[in-house]
């Protein structure tokens, strides 16, 4: 698991909008919040992402911006970005190649079938690429409002 202190993978993946992102290009500009998510348009999930959208000024106000990656398709990203008007950009890692680097697969059991999942994670990388802070398996409610307290406290 990566924690705090390590450098960051860097990634290039497509937005909702299939535009080419790359992690070393967001941080040229600001902190990045990262966040690994299971999937769009989820109870949680949805919370998560509607929470971090409605603090996106007081983030932006920290240097920070926010990104939310998981393994759904770029069309799924768009329809969920536009359903519920969220602000954050979301990334899609259809192969899991990202996911895997930044060790948040995990195997769960659904219905009595296992397959690999998300565990929702997210990370505060600095813009020097270093990891500041790694949260492992996060609460959805509340969640934004926690990280934007320990950026705030930086």
């Amino acid at each position: 698991m990566l924690q705090a202190g390590d450098q960051a993978p860097e990634f290039s993946l497509p937005d909702a909008d299939m535009a080419r992102v790359k992690s070393t290009d967001l941080l040229r500009e600001n902190t990045v919040v990262l966040c690994f998510y299971p999937k769009d348009d989820t109870p949680g999930c949805t919370m998560e992402a509607l929470e971090f959208s409605d603090l996106q000024p007081e983030f932006e106000a920290c240097g920070a911006t926010i990104v939310g990656i998981s393994r759904d398709t770029c069309a799924s990203h768009g329809a969920f970005r536009d359903k519920y008007g969220l602000t954050m950009r979301l990334l899609a890692d259809t192969d899991g190649e990202v996911c895997e680097a930044y060790g948040v697969l995990r195997e769960k059991e659904k219905n009595g079938q296992r397959r690999l999942g998300i565990l929702r994670t997210t990370f505060i990388i600095g813009r020097d690429g270093i990891i500041q802070h790694a949260l492992y398996d996060v609460v959805p409610k509340g969640h934004a409002r926690r990280m934007l307290e320990i950026l705030q406290l930086r």
